[in-house]
């Protein structure tokens, strides 16, 4: 399997907009407990912008749970849904301007819950820093993707304007 290099700062400190699509095609890399690595090709995402974007948990102001949103990009917010899913997220831009990238699927494993699921990533993943995390990073792959945009999955709760956004990018 080819490998790539691992991403660096600069990559996740632009905006979430222009990160969210670029990790198309890229190598989500996890050890186990046995220090055995794999990797997945990152298939699909979903972009939360800030504080004005109503789906963005940083739209409810600054608390325990989104802290790690406002530091710089390039670290991890996973938070829990609904009681039993963990989310995996890519936090991106600069201090203090939340934003995060939704990893919604990888190959061989479609929806954001099985992907934490089958990669065994839970809470204790929540503010690692992916530059130098050694049990979880992402690689460059070196390809470009041809993707498709469509609006986010799941957040009615938004309003049709923040639903509507085509923030979602997938192969």
């Amino acid at each position: 399997m080819m490998t790539g290099k691992r991403l660096q700062r600069d990559f996740y400190l632009r905006d979430v907009l222009e990160v969210a699509p670029e990790l198309l095609l890229k190598f989500l890399v996890v050890t186990d407990s046995r220090g055995i690595i794999s990797r997945h090709i990152i298939t699909e995402t979903e972009a939360y912008r800030g504080s004005e974007d109503k789906a963005c948990h940083a739209s409810r102001g600054r608390t325990d749970r989104t802290e790690v949103m406002y530091r710089q990009g390039g670290l991890l917010y996973v938070y829990l849904v609904y009681g039993i899913h963990w989310m995996l997220n890519v936090v991106t831009g600069q201090s203090d301007n939340p934003q995060a990238v939704l990893i919604r699927s990888v190959e061989d494993f479609r929806g954001p819950g099985r992907v934490t699921r089958a990669l065994k990533i839970d809470k204790s993943y929540n503010g690692e820093d992916l530059t130098s995390s050694s049990r979880i990073w992402i690689e460059d792959s070196e390809v470009t993707a041809d993707y498709k945009t469509s609006e986010r999955i799941g957040i009615d709760y938004a309003g049709e304007y923040w639903k509507a956004r085509p923030w979602r990018f997938y192969l």
